[in-house]
């Protein structure tokens, strides 16, 4: 009874890693910051300092009492390749989860006619380590509205040179199709959590 008395009392406390795929990712034991009830979902995007388009997004579900649960992970593109989080259209995106990395996902949608096209999760506007406001923050790849493949570059993914961005998060095709699914199937995140 003690025993489990105290790894409840620790348990919030512990990092702990999950392999996924070979690939170790460091989350807590449960969401930190109260990032959410149990059992709900979130996106947690973890910046890669040395390659910063060749990054992770996962989709995460927040589990009482134990590690977070990785529930698909995919490779992430941020910015144009500079870590300058100020630099407006540029650097990557803004925060860690220990200077102010927690987004709220606005809206997502299949159908998105912008600058960006087809599916898009929504992230809110945050202001830089410098006070700078990054806005019009999104989860996005490159298709045309109605979500398919183009023929003109902004509308067409051609390889690895397609994660850079103007500082949002960006998938392949594949990948935030499989991400919107998953996320209907289970349950649509209300956050996102950058940590680096």
């Amino acid at each position: 009874m003690l025993t489990r008395r105290l790894r409840t009392r620790i348990a919030p406390l512990a990092l702990t890693t999950a392999l996924v795929g070979g690939l170790a990712v460091t989350t807590t034991a449960t969401a930190p910051d109260a990032r959410a009830a149990s059992g709900s979902y979130y996106l947690y995007f973890k910046k890669n300092t040395s390659d910063p388009i060749n990054s992770k997004l996962y989709l995460m579900k927040s589990v009482a009492n134990a590690k977070d649960k990785v529930v698909a992970k995919y490779r992430a593109g941020s910015g144009n390749g500079s870590q300058n989080e100020c630099a407006v259209s540029k650097g990557w995106l803004p925060g860690t989860t220990t200077k102010n990395g927690k987004y709220t996902i606005e809206f997502h949608r299949t159908d998105f006619d912008g600058v960006i096209n087809g599916y898009v999760i929504k992230l809110s506007d945050k202001k830089c380590s410098k006070g700078t406001k990054r806005t019009e923050l999104f989860v996005h790849s490159e298709m045309k509205p109605n979500g398919k493949q183009g023929t003109i570059e902004p509308e067409r993914w051609d390889g690895t040179r397609d994660y850079y961005s103007n500082g949002c998060v960006k998938l392949k095709p594949a990948d935030i199709k499989d991400l919107f699914a998953k996320a209907k199937r289970y349950g649509w995140p209300k956050t996102l959590y950058v940590v680096k």
